[in-house]
């Protein structure tokens, strides 16, 4: 479960890979230690032209939540300027593709009132990266393979 796992993104000038190395947590009986809170995930850029280290920016702490991990598991999307990642842990961060600094956070882990009426709540980012078009940022949340959070929403972000 380690390395990239879903995909990368690329703009003319860099590739952007977020890291997993999340460690296999099993469905039952499962306990996460201090250590699970702490393993896995970061966020690299590597220059097209020779695979070169351009930055890395560490894995954010994972939270005291069940089931948190801060593995960077899911597909990487970019747009000019900004590279998504989602993690384990349910945040979508942006981070700025020429320094790596995280630009934008969202938790997605919380309950949401949804338009058709079903009880709508976030979990972990893994699998698909966000899709982006026409103005806006789609992320599905909730992916429970491995241990992760269940969640039933596609959330849509527009620029403020």
């Amino acid at each position: 479960m380690g390395g990239v796992q879903w995909g990368s993104a690329a703009d003319e000038a860099n590739v952007y890979v977020a890291l997993s190395d999340v460690g296999r947590v099993m469905l039952a009986h499962t306990q996460f230690t201090d250590a699970d809170r702490h393993r896995g995930g970061g966020m690299f850029a590597l220059r097209r032209s020779d695979g070169a280290r351009v930055w890395s920016a560490p894995p954010v702490p994972c939270d005291v939540r069940p089931r948190c991990s801060p593995a960077q598991a899911g597909a990487v999307s970019a747009i000019p300027g900004v590279a998504f990642s989602g993690s384990l842990d349910g945040h979508i961060r942006g981070y700025a593709t020429g320094t790596g600094r995280i630009v934008w956070d969202f938790d997605t882990v919380r309950e949401y009132e949804t338009v058709n009426g079903v009880k709508g709540r976030g979990g972990s980012l893994d699998g698909p990266g966000p899709a982006i078009g026409g103005g806006m940022l789609f992320v599905n949340s909730g992916y429970t393979v491995d241990g992760g959070m269940a969640g039933n929403v596609i959330l849509a972000f527009g620029v403020e």
